[in-house]
């Protein structure tokens, strides 16, 4: 057998917090602080797009004020839409048999996909009722988006979850939980955080200084499609989840549900690109916040 990597005892917890005079206390788990980390981070390089008006040229944005409020309504969207996106697309059976489970989100259970569903009904609200282009929101949304997933697949590996399929490369880990079977698998929570987090933050931050916020919907075109690649490549060293298994062939849910953004971030792009760009800002509309 080839000498494999131990998976690091990490606690799930960050801290733990007791409570005096009382035999209770709080635990604040790495995986809330991942997506605390990846909101505020997200937030600041939002901001940071919107006051660089030589990224927009002369197309209309978002104020780095509008910026602050949607991070309220983008949220919600994730953690509802990731909640009951999990629900429906990989456990509606368990959770209609008790459905008291819906709501205890720290046991678990977010699905990338009904987060995303939930962050665009967010989003077209907010920009609905301020009177905002959502096409600028979503390309603003579209270049951060990737920070959170890099902190939320960081959490799953120090979760012990969402392992790989069993595997024989030098640096496979025996995961803890007897589900795994105690057999070496692939670490694909990191193959996932390098590929979804950090390669597909680094090509949209590219495509943005090469000018793709002057052509309305190209960042969030090359997000949905490139997403969908990477998310498909991520899932073919993954193991199904256990209650879903393939659902016909090598085919995951995680596959099936990235094969529409494949489709729709194409069609995005290629409507995006046979429209004229928006010109470079001049230096009187570059002190336009909007």
């Amino acid at each position: 057998m080839l000498p494999v990597i131990p998976f690091p005892a990490l606690d799930p917890n960050a801290i733990v917090i007791p409570i005096p005079f009382a035999d209770v206390t709080i635990p604040i788990r790495w995986y809330a602080l991942a997506y605390i980390a990846g909101i505020l981070l997200g937030w600041a390089y939002a901001r940071r797009l919107v006051n660089r008006p030589a990224l927009w040229g002369t197309r209309p944005r978002p104020t780095g004020e509008e910026i602050g409020d949607l991070v309220t309504w983008v949220t919600l969207g994730i953690v509802l839409g990731g909640r009951l996106g999990y629900v429906l697309f990989y456990d509606l059976s368990v959770y209609l048999a008790d459905p008291v489970r819906i709501i205890r989100i720290n046991d678990g259970g977010m699905a990338f996909h009904g987060g995303l569903i939930g962050v665009i009904v967010a989003v077209l609200a907010f920009a609905w009722s301020r009177r905002i282009s959502f096409v600028a929101l979503f390309d603003v949304i579209a270049a951060v988006v990737p920070i959170g997933l890099f902190f939320g697949r960081i959490a799953n590996f120090v979760n012990g979850e969402l392992w790989g399929r069993p595997s024989e490369v030098a640096w496979a880990m025996i995961f803890p939980d007897p589900r795994a079977g105690g057999v070496p698998r692939h670490p694909s929570q990191l193959y996932q955080a390098a590929m979804e987090g950090l390669l597909l933050f680094v090509v949209l931050a590219i495509a943005v200084r090469m000018g793709s916020l002057r052509r309305p919907g190209l960042t969030l075109g090359l997000f949905g499609a490139g997403y969908g690649l990477v998310r498909i490549v991520g899932e073919t060293f993954r193991m199904p989840d256990q209650q879903l298994g393939f659902l016909f062939g090598p085919v995951t849910m995680g596959m099936l549900l990235s094969v529409p953004m494949i489709a729709i971030g194409a069609a995005v792009i290629a409507r995006a690109l046979v429209r004229p760009a928006y010109p470079p800002a001049s230096p009187s509309t570059a002190m336009d916040a909007r």
